[in-house]
C-alpha cells in the first residue's frame, strides 16, 4: 500500500536515546557474572559447612549417648564392687568364726591333755581373751602347779606363761590344797598334739603332797 504525503511536510524522525558503549555493557556483564559466581561459591561453602555441622552434631549426640551408657556401666561396677566388699566381709566373718571354732576345739583339747598329765591339778575356770588364756585352779602342792606349767610349755601350744597367784587355801578339809591363777599366751602357729584315748580331762582328787 502506497501512502502519499499531501501536506508536503517531512515526517518527524523517531527519537532514540544515546547509544550505550560496548565497553560499559561488557563491564556490566562481567559484574553480574562475578556476582553469580560469588553467590554459587558462597552457597556451596554454606552447604558444605551445614553438612559438616550436621555431622559434628551427630557425633556429639552419639558421644553423649555413649557417655551416658558408660556412666551407667560405671555405676553398675561400683554397685557390684560394694556388694563384693560386703560379701567378702561376710566370708571373712564366717571363716574367722570357723577358725575360732576349730581353734577353740584345739585349745580345749590341749588344755585337757595338759591337765591329764598333771594328775594333782584340776582347773576351776578358764577364760579366753584374744590370744590370752586366763586359768584358775587347785593343786595338791606347789610342785604340782610347777609340773602343770612345765606340761603347758612342753605342749608347744602356749607361749609365755605368767603365774599370778599361788597360795595355800585348804579348800578341802583334812587335805592341803593350793589355789592358783595364771595366764598364758596362745602360740600363733600352735598345733594340737596327737592324743590317744579320752580328750577330756578328769579333775584330779586333792590329796596330801
Amino acid at each position: 500500500m502506497i501512502r502519499v504525503n499531501l501536506l508536503g511536510q517531512e515526517r518527524p524522525k523517531t527519537s532514540r536515546g544515546p547509544a550505550i558503549p560496548l565497553e560499559s555493557s561488557l563491564r556490566l556483564i562481567l559484574f553480574v557474572a562475578s556476582l553469580l559466581v560469588a553467590f554459587v561459591v558462597l552457597f556451596a561453602m554454606y552447604h558444605q559447612k551445614q553438612t559438616e555441622l550436621a555431622g559434628i552434631e551427630s557425633q556429639i549426640t552419639s558421644r553423649q549417648a555413649e557417655l551416658t551408657r558408660l556412666q551407667q556401666v560405671k555405676a553398675d561396677v561400683e554397685k557390684y564392687e560394694q556388694q563384693k566388699v560386703v560379701l567378702q566381709q561376710r566370708i571373712d566373718v564366717i571363716e574367722q568364726l570357723q577358725a575360732n571354732r576349730s581353734g577353740g576345739q584345739q585349745l580345749l583339747q590341749m588344755v585337757a591333755v595338759t591337765v591329764e598329765h598333771s594328775s594333782e591339778v584340776w582347773l576351776t575356770s578358764m577364760a579366753r581373751k584374744g590370744d590370752s588364756l586366763d586359768l584358775a585352779g587347785e593343786a595338791v602342792s606347789l610342785n604340782a602347779i610347777a609340773n602343770f606349767v612345765t606340761q603347758m610349755k612342753r605342749s608347744g601350744y602356749f607361749g609365755s606363761i605368767e603365774m599370778k597367784q599361788a597360795a595355800e587355801n585348804d579348800l578341802v578339809k583334812g587335805a592341803q590344797t593350793f589355789g592358783f591363777t595364771m595366764s598364758a599366751q596362745i602360740a600363733s602357729a600352735a598345733k594340737p598334739a596327737n592324743v590317744s584315748g579320752s580328750q577330756t580331762a578328769a579333775p584330779a582328787r586333792p590329796g596330801k603332797s
